[in-house]
């Protein structure tokens, strides 16, 4: 007679503790995301994740979080995985200046991670609450997802027309060297950034280095001439060109099996520092949704084949923020998600596969949710970690050690890495990827 398989105490005690939702419509009534309330408590920033791009049943989550933290937790921003530079022309849409399908105009030469429908809402939101302050959106990222420099480096230019005209050859041999490799993401440009002769690749490094260099030890000057936002706008662009430069560099090495400890780390603290960036600008009391993939705002370091790789953007948040900053992952047990092969002659550089979910590794986040037998349901996390524990739920640690990375798995302690999971249970790629 063959022994009963041993009992997971985490699985038991997710069984016991998890919310189920009730809709992935999003128009659907809000009611049943009231227990984020609790989840969200007093927190400034809230980040939503992903463990995947172009996933159907994400993307309709998170917008209905959106609506919840706007109408009924009082959020006034959305910040999104994309360019810091890039974001700008977004927010004033979002409130309201042009035309309903400017939007697309705008989001034309981007990946279509999702920021589209989000967008659409906010501006409607605004628009039937003109009497109140406009909710806001705001980029993050580096330019173009690593793509170009060129995004950021523009506003820079035009900055430095006005301010410091002296500086502009510099500037202009910047954008050459920039131009001779823009792709539409880092998967088409770091590739073409490594075919650079190495004296092109340096001489970029090294004007950007100069010109952030002057760019902040002249700081009165600049802004005597053009005003402290326009000097803090084009320094920021121009600090997302410097980390996006240093990124290429990181990957290169990486992929060449020489990279430093947790070099990849470059982007991910430039998307925290925009965050804070805009949380420091933005009315006094704003609070901000964030989204972004879940290996973005995981609260513990990368690591692949027992290699630290990088920093994520929330780790450097929790180090900012402590409690005021919230970790919500989304993953899924079944369905398909969306992997992405490497493809230089795609359009941006990779190609999406729709590659069938198997069944969950024993010890994912997955797994506890798959043999919980719950659906679509969320769970605080924090309630399981060891200075929340009862003599009832004792025994927990460490808990699922891995999650979802598309059909990979990211090796990481999740109740460490997530204040929260919400599990849609099943998943769908994206079916609008037109141009991809």
């Amino acid at each position: 007679m063959s022994a009963a398989p041993a009992r997971n105490p985490f699985t038991d005690w997710l069984r016991a503790h998890a919310v189920p939702l009730a809709h992935l419509d999003p128009e659907a009534p809000l009611d049943d995301l009231e227990p984020l309330r609790t989840l969200v408590g007093a927190a400034r920033v809230v980040a939503i994740g992903e463990n995947s791009h172009f996933i159907n049943e994400f993307a309709v989550m998170r917008e209905r979080i959106l609506r919840f933290l706007v109408e009924r937790c009082g959020f006034t921003a959305l910040a999104f995985e994309y360019g810091f530079s890039e974001g700008f022309p977004l927010d004033a849409w979002a409130r309201g200046e042009g035309a309903d399908a400017d939007l697309s105009a705008h989001l034309a030469a981007t990946i279509p991670v999702g920021v589209d429908e989000p967008l659409r809402w906010i501006r409607q939101h605004n628009r039937t609450n003109a009497a109140s302050p406009p909710v806001r959106f705001a980029g993050i990222d580096i330019p173009a997802a690593g793509g170009s420099l060129l995004p950021a480096l523009a506003p820079v230019a035009d900055y430095l027309r006005r301010t410091d005209p002296e500086t502009l050859p510099m500037v202009e041999t910047v954008m050459r060297i920039a131009a001779s490799f823009a792709g539409g993401s880092a998967a088409d440009a770091a590739p073409a950034w490594g075919r650079l002769a190495t004296a092109e690749q340096d001489a970029l490094s090294a004007s950007l280095m100069r010109l952030l260099t002057r760019f902040r030890s002249v700081e009165p000057f600049y802004v005597s001439r053009g005003g402290q936002h326009g000097y803090d706008v084009a320094l920021r662009c121009l600090e997302g060109a410097c980390h996006a430069d240093y990124t290429f560099r990181a990957m290169s090495d990486l992929f060449a099996g020489k990279g430093l400890a947790a070099d990849t780390s470059a982007r991910d603290h430039f998307m925290a520092g925009s965050v804070l960036w805009h949380l420091e600008r933005l009315d006094p009391g704003a609070r901000i949704v964030l989204m972004a993939h879940n290996a973005h705002i995981q609260t513990s370091p990368i690591s692949f084949d027992g290699h630290l790789t990088g920093l994520p953007m929330g780790q450097f948040l929790r180090n900012a923020l402590g409690d005021s900053y919230v970790a919500v992952g989304l993953t899924s047990t079944t369905g398909h998600t969306a992997d992405m092969p490497r493809d230089e002659n795609a359009r941006f550089g990779f190609t999406v596969d729709a590659t069938a979910l198997e069944a969950p590794e024993p010890g994912s986040i997955e797994a506890a949710f798959a043999d919980a037998e719950l659906g679509l349901s969320i769970a605080d996390l924090r309630q399981a970690r060891p200075g929340a524990r009862s003599q009832a739920n004792a025994g927990l640690a460490p808990g699922p050690d891995r999650i979802r990375l598309q059909s990979a798995y990211l090796h990481t302690p999740v109740l460490d890495s997530f204040d929260a999971i919400l599990n849609t249970r099943t998943s769908t790629v994206s079916d609008n990827l037109a141009g991809m």
